[in-house]
């Protein structure tokens, strides 16, 4: 690979063009394959699927093919007074060799967003599926190697833990894009700063979600719902707990309640419109979140089917797992509030979310938790949507993740910033070189000062 990148057969636009076009292909000429493991590994629902792991990507890729061009062209910035006559411009040229670490929550789509990015930067790529999606990661190694060279993009496959250490030890790698934990996100980065190897790290967090009492509640009902259990809430910005002010409390919960009810139906049957969770330990981990508050709608439960109720968990002690975790999950714990400090409060307690929304109509409200919250991304009026609009860098802040893609973000990422200055040569004066003068201090004033 990195014989194959140094040739220089990665750079030009066609090139990269093409390549961009074989991953859509990929990706159209399986549809029903893709649909098929995401529902082996975790009981996905084919609507969720498409919408989240296929069609986000053709979006992202079409997006790129329509801005590439432009994106790879030099940009002209301003030059100073001083150092004319010159010109000034920025070159964007691929890293290298890059590793792309994918999650398993969407392991199609997750993994495969960042290749687009480094694809359309003009990188080769090794691509490390996630392990507890087994199927969803064969999958993409089989696709990988019969659509492309092995030299430009390459799957690693096995238990992430050992295999990627050794990657990264073993392999001078030009840049690391690790989606997932932060406990995880935190050893990478330890690990490749190491190697003095740049990274982006999209990890996760507590993400809040806020319902004032201006909010349309029905359509704020709604929204929150859908983007907390899409998924199973097994999503990086799901809304993680509910913050709820104490006037609309009753009101409220009573909307969520009818919503779930015709969302899923039946809570103590498993829906077939609710995703599975991944694997039994995480399934137990969740399961033992119910214990720490109490239970308002919801709360069944199925270790053979690895199914938990959409539920909604009343909390009052803040101290607990569930509140400082993240839960990543079916469960939605609802504290109320009586004041905007309040909210706040309980929002720094887990400082940094990945994604943060905000119900209300009121402007006043918005442009103040907009000045007081620090988040990666968010919302109003809306939950776990703006990821889709490949306009808006996506990613964290601190424990939340660092570095942006999506876009020209992801295009960014993984290419170097060359600084250069051109420089003609018909100007040059004499006062700027030694043996200096009081003219040359002048001028120095003059034009520096």
């Amino acid at each position: 690979m990195r014989a194959f990148f140094s040739a220089g057969n990665t750079r030009n636009y066609a090139f990269r063009r093409q390549q961009l076009q074989s991953l859509h292909r990929l990706i159209f000429e399986h549809e029903e394959e893709i649909i098929r493991v995401l529902a082996a590994d975790f009981g996905k629902p084919t609507a969720e699927t498409y919408a989240s792991e296929i069609a986000f990507l053709y979006q992202e890729i079409n997006h790129t093919l329509k801005h590439l061009r432009n994106w790879m062209r030099p940009k002209k910035v301003s030059t100073p007074l001083v150092l004319q006559p010159s010109k000034s411009r920025i070159y964007f040229e691929p890293k290298g060799v890059v590793l792309v670490v994918g999650p398993w929550n969407y392991p199609f789509q997750l993994t495969l967003a960042p290749v687009v990015a480094a694809m359309a930067a003009g990188n080769c790529v090794v691509i490390k599926p996630s392990e507890l999606t087994p199927q969803t990661s064969a999958l993409i190694k089989h696709l990988i190697n019969n659509y492309f060279s092995p030299e430009y993009l390459v799957v690693v496959e096995g238990e992430g833990a050992q295999i990627v250490p050794e990657l990264i030890d073993k392999y001078h790698f030009d840049h690391i894009f690790f989606t997932g934990s932060t406990r995880v996100g935190a050893m990478i980065a330890e690990q490749a700063g190491r190697h003095l190897i740049s990274t982006t790290l999209e990890l996760g967090g507590k993400s809040p979600a806020i319902v004032e009492r201006s909010a349309t509640f029905e359509v704020a009902a709604r929204r929150l719902l859908w983007g907390k259990f899409f998924n199973s809430g097994q999503t990086c910005v799901a809304p993680d707990y509910l913050l709820l002010d104490e006037e609309i409390a009753d009101s409220f919960i009573e909307i969520l309640k009818n919503n779930l009810l015709k969302f899923y139906d039946d809570p103590s049957q498993a829906s077939r419109h609710l995703a599975r969770i991944v694997g039994k330990e995480r399934w137990k981990t969740l399961v033992g979140y119910l214990e720490q508050g109490k239970i308002l709608y919801g709360g069944q439960y199925n270790e053979e089917r690895l199914y938990i109720a959409p539920t909604l968990l009343q909390v009052t002690d803040l101290s607990q797992s569930v509140m400082q975790e993240e839960i990543f999950g079916p469960i939605l714990p609802i504290i109320t509030y009586q004041n905007c400090s309040e909210a706040l409060e309980i929002i720094e307690r887990n400082p940094y979310p990945l994604a943060f929304y905000l119900f209300t109509r009121e402007k006043k409200k918005q442009n103040w938790y907009l000045e007081h919250v620090q988040f990666g991304g968010g919302a109003i009026n809306n939950a776990m949507v703006h990821l889709s609009n490949p306009n808006l860098p996506f990613g964290g802040i601190n424990q939340s993740g660092h570095g942006r893609y999506h876009g020209y973000e992801g295009f960014s990422a993984f290419s170097n910033h060359k600084s250069v200055l051109h420089s003609d040569t018909w100007f040059d004066p004499d006062f700027k070189y030694p043996p200096y003068s009081k003219t040359t201090l002048k001028w120095f004033r003059r034009l520096l000062g």
